[in-house]
């Protein structure tokens, strides 16, 4: 169906695709913490961002509960954005030689 380079091309994609899909597979094993108020507060998510656990040491809960939300979110939003870098880290590789434009995202999702 195709010939030359956009052949090449293609098996090219596909073969990232594939590696894609198999770094996503090995991340959603792995976890990120997130923490916030010195380590008062921590969060862990899996590789999916799923939560999985949120552990609150017991003097933050005598502090105001609004206290308490915000440090939570914080220990929420450092967990994010740790597991975007690992993301980031794992997948960049793979799209590095496909030369796509600044802001696209691959796969096209």
């Amino acid at each position: 169906m195709f010939d030359g380079p956009l052949q090449e091309m293609m098996k090219q994609a596909q073969k990232v695709a594939e590696q894609m899909k198999e770094a996503q597979a090995q991340l959603s094993e792995k976890e990120v913490v997130g923490e916030s108020g010195a380590g008062l507060v921590s969060v862990t998510l899996n590789g999916q961002g799923d939560c999985k656990s949120v552990v609150i040491n017991p003097n933050v809960l005598a502090d105001d509960p609004e206290i308490v939300g915000e440090l939570v979110a914080s220990a929420i939003n450092d967990a994010n954005q740790k597991l975007e870098a690992m993301k980031q880290e794992s997948m960049g590789s793979l799209t590095q030689g496909l030369n796509l434009p600044p802001g696209f995202k691959f796969p096209f999702s």
